[in-house]
């Protein structure tokens, strides 16, 4: 029954290849079961909810995704807009987390309406070739980049922005060794050389002190924050959401949070179908309007449940690593999600340092692509460089493609190949520079 749905033979998987490969994916991802309720809190969103809200997101979403895509692609509360959301969007919405979670609701149902009308995948065909290849390379950059930070490897350094980490770190030793675990394993062709990496290194973290010990087993799940949108205002006034629709600084944040989702989404996804081979000879993505329209509604559903903006996570890249192929890895790791919102401090104890070499792997094999990159012409060459240094530089996935899409315009202007340029090419770029200077 699970052949003939998931279809893993046809693409040269097995059921226990995607199995492993779902648990590679969800351990990959753990570390946002314990990250965004800290962040959420500083909100004021309670944190049991949140675990609650992250996992119930998480999972349904990324079963969802499984289900109706056959991809191994998995959704999780967007790192950055959670904190946008924290730290930023809370205060412009007068301390009320109500209202920040109704701009996100807000934000995944008009992002849903762009793919139903088609145009969020026209957009996506409008990106040069060039520029799809450069936002896998400049993914594969940027998610080995996060997973040094993570194993404390690359640390924040006043004189030089940033540095070597100390080599005495407990969390330098566990990073650094779920590198040397993870590429040896590779190398020597071992299957789930990713899964046995994270949790050598997990282990190993335990005597330094970077894995903890659960404090408990069990969780009751909190569902206080469900329905936040609708649920009264802080202030009385209200249903939340309301205020939003009244608010023009809320509604600036309704248009750049859509850009920022839109585009992570576009980047991720583009490095995932790198990894798991739905990725077509011209950089087009398989199945693509399916993808996103899961996508929207994951972002709509995290507003919802109080979670922040759902979206495709790049972590994704080492199931398809470790060889998923299809949706039945993302079920796997949906359901585990589920889970762990009754067993999350247990799931939390997976160290985002154990994580280091899986994400290092994963950057390694998105470089390949760098070499379909004709570097010779300079309308595609520069944009692509640009592209590819900006994502990882500015810490940001969709400020990168913003800068390839707006130098490749320029480029071409100035060259005489304006004709290469589509309408919706020059209609990203203005979205591009009023997100730039309204930020």
């Amino acid at each position: 029954m699970l052949e003939r749905f998931f279809r893993y033979t046809q693409r040269n998987s097995s059921s226990g290849t995607e199995v492993r490969a779902g648990v590679t994916t969800f351990l990959a991802m753990s570390y946002i079961i314990a990250v965004n309720p800290s962040l959420l809190a500083a909100a004021g969103v309670s944190a049991e909810a949140a675990v609650t809200s992250t996992c119930f997101a998480a999972g349904v979403m990324t079963i969802l995704m499984g289900v109706c895509t056959n991809r191994p692609l998995a959704c999780a509360s967007g790192m950055g807009i959670n904190a946008v959301v924290a730290f930023s969007l809370t205060a412009a919405s007068g301390g009320d987390w109500r209202v920040a979670m109704g701009v996100i609701f807000l934000e995944g149902i008009i992002i849903t309406g762009l793919v139903l009308c088609g145009l969020r995948e026209a957009i996506m065909d409008a990106v040069p070739i060039s520029l799809r290849r450069a936002i896998a390379v400049g993914l594969g950059i940027f998610i080995a980049l996060l997973g040094l930070i993570n194993g404390g490897i690359v640390v924040n350094n006043e004189s030089t922005l940033i540095g070597f980490g100390s080599v005495y770190s407990p969390q330098f030793m566990v990073g650094a060794l779920s590198v040397l675990v993870t590429f040896v394993l590779f190398v020597f062709h071992v299957r789930g050389a990713l899964l046995i990496g994270i949790l050598i290194a997990s282990l190993a973290g335990i005597p330094l002190g970077v894995t903890a010990i659960p404090q408990g087993i069990l969780q009751l799940p909190n569902f206080t924050t469900f329905g936040a949108p609708f649920q009264t205002a802080q202030d009385g006034s209200g249903m939340a959401i309301l205020k939003v629709f009244v608010s023009p600084t809320l509604l600036v944040f309704v248009f750049s949070i859509m850009l920022s989702d839109f585009f992570d989404t576009m980047g991720t996804v583009v490095a995932v179908a790198k990894q798991g081979d739905f990725l077509d000879r011209d950089g087009n993505v398989e199945d693509i309007r399916s993808i996103l329209l899961i996508d929207s509604i994951a972002a709509a559903l995290g507003g919802f449940v109080g979670s922040s903006s759902c979206t495709t996570f790049m972590e994704s890249a080492s199931g398809a690593a470790d060889g998923g192929r299809t949706g039945l890895t993302s079920v796997v790791c949906g359901c585990l999600f589920l889970v762990a919102a009754f067993f999350s401090p247990v799931i939390a104890v997976v160290s985002s340092a154990a994580t280091c070499g899986a994400l290092v792997l994963v950057g390694y094999l998105m470089m390949s692509v760098v070499a379909d990159i004709d570097f010779d012409k300079p309308l595609d060459g520069i944009s692509a460089f640009v592209t590819i240094i900006g994502i990882p530089l500015t810490y940001s996935i969709s400020t990168g493609i913003g800068l390839g899409f707006i130098v490749y315009s320029l480029i071409a202007v100035c060259t005489g190949h304006m004709k290469k340029i589509k309408p919706l090419t020059w209609i990203v770029d203005i979205a591009f520079i009023i997100s730039f200077l309204v930020a």
